[in-house]
């Protein structure tokens, strides 16, 4: 069985809640070691010993909440800002010194860490909100805003505002590599598939097609039949395989890949793959030869050339007869791309095409000519009677597509 490809998503913030969790324990015990080894400073040592022991209580109980993303909600962010605004303006009825003196809070930088969660959750925007609140609640708590006062709340508010931009960056980026792993993975399973059926399907059909036209009557038919099947399926797998479009979009959160089906008649800015116009001309009598790689050229430019290419086979199959059979021949120069239609027909007799043109025939003045003169190109018709005929068709591409 053949093995199929899984993207797996890969948090780029799951760390930083690991850090979170440890930071919270870790002001938690620090913000009580500074109230113990400073509790004589406190007039009223029981509010601080209130507030801890809730701090604690509420610190350990919350830890998986604030484990992923999917646990710290925002009826949480709102609780958990709470308890640390009340410890800080709890602080000066605790510490009737608290307003002249410079000292820590109760929750001391067990805030931040009430802070950063908004900044990981949310963002920066998020962030913003939070350490301004904080802001507020360390003046309100001083009484005026002092040296130390303003330094730690800059502090706090330029360090989360910067991790949450730092975690909008992550998450943009964790997104556009899923994306194209996911772009990618796909690829691979269409290549594989269309593998499966040139292995199989498609050479059925090539081989009905040898052995209906060596037995002749009605299995020449079939043959035909199973011709012209394979190539309309040779088609569609490779169009199949044509890349997706990207876009790239450059918003507030970041590079965000998506995948964009082009519409060619609403989006005259895409270049489109000739090959992918001309193929459905191929049969069992007609033979495309193309490049390996895509051919592209302004939309107006391929449907007029791919256009210019049907009138051609059209003329064949009139004048040449049905039996007759023709070749395809797609070339991409630099700065040009060259079709050739060639058929083993009974060729144009010498003055046939200015005769058709004066009696009101103009298949190949029009349809052919006419076309590729639009596009500043041209249609060379090369004629030998009894071998044949030749259309060579050439389109600039500094012209292409200016009409």
């Amino acid at each position: 069985m053949a093995e199929r490809e899984r993207v797996v998503r890969m948090s780029v913030e799951q760390p930083l809640w690991r850090a979170l969790t440890g930071y919270r324990v870790l002001t938690m015990v620090y913000a009580v070691l500074i109230f113990v080894f400073g509790h004589e400073r406190y007039e009223r040592p029981w509010v601080g010993v209130v507030y801890l022991a809730v701090l604690c209580v509420w610190n350990l109980a919350t830890l998986p909440k604030v484990a992923n993303a999917a646990g710290c909600t925002r009826r949480f962010l709102g609780a958990d800002l709470a308890v640390a605004l009340t410890g800080i303006l709890l602080t000066p009825l605790a510490d009737a010194h608290a307003q002249s003196v410079d000292g820590s809070t109760l929750p001391s930088i067990w805030t931040a860490g009430s802070v950063l969660a908004f900044a990981i959750k949310g963002g920066w925007r998020w962030a913003g909100f939070a350490s301004s609140l904080v802001a507020v609640a360390n003046v309100v708590e001083r009484g005026h805003p002092t040296r130390d006062t303003v330094h730690n709340v800059i502090l706090v508010w330029v360090a989360s505002i910067a991790i949450g931009y730092v975690v909008e960056v992550a998450r943009a980026s964790e997104r556009t590599l899923a994306r194209a792993l996911e772009i990618e993975a796909a690829t691979r399973e269409r290549e594989r598939l269309a593998r499966d059926i040139h292995d199989g399907v498609l050479q059925v059909l090539a081989m009905v097609q040898r052995r209906g036209t060596a037995l002749g009557g009605e299995a020449a038919e079939l043959g035909r039949m199973a011709g012209e099947q394979e190539v309309a399926l040779r088609t569609l797998v490779a169009g199949g395989l044509a890349r997706p479009s990207l876009v790239s979009e450059d918003e507030s959160e970041g590079a965000v890949v998506r995948v964009v089906e082009v519409d060619d008649e609403a989006d005259d800015s895409a270049p489109v793959d000739l090959r992918t116009l001309i193929a459905p001309r191929a049969g069992s009598r007609t033979t495309l030869s193309e490049p390996g790689a895509p051919v592209l050229l302004p939309p107006p430019a391929a449907r007029e050339l791919a256009a210019a290419v049907g009138a051609a086979l059209d003329n064949v199959r009139v004048h040449a007869g049905e039996d007759a059979h023709a070749w395809i021949l797609i070339e991409d120069w630099s700065d040009e791309v060259v079709v050739t239609v060639r058929d083993d027909g009974p060729g144009i007799p010498d003055g046939r095409l200015a005769q058709a043109e004066d009696e009101g025939r103009m298949g190949v003045a029009l349809s052919i000519r006419g076309r590729l003169r639009d596009l500043g190109g041209s249609a060379e018709v090369v004629s030998v009677p009894g071998q044949g005929t030749e259309v060579e068709l050439k389109v600039p591409r500094g012209k292409a597509g200016k009409q």
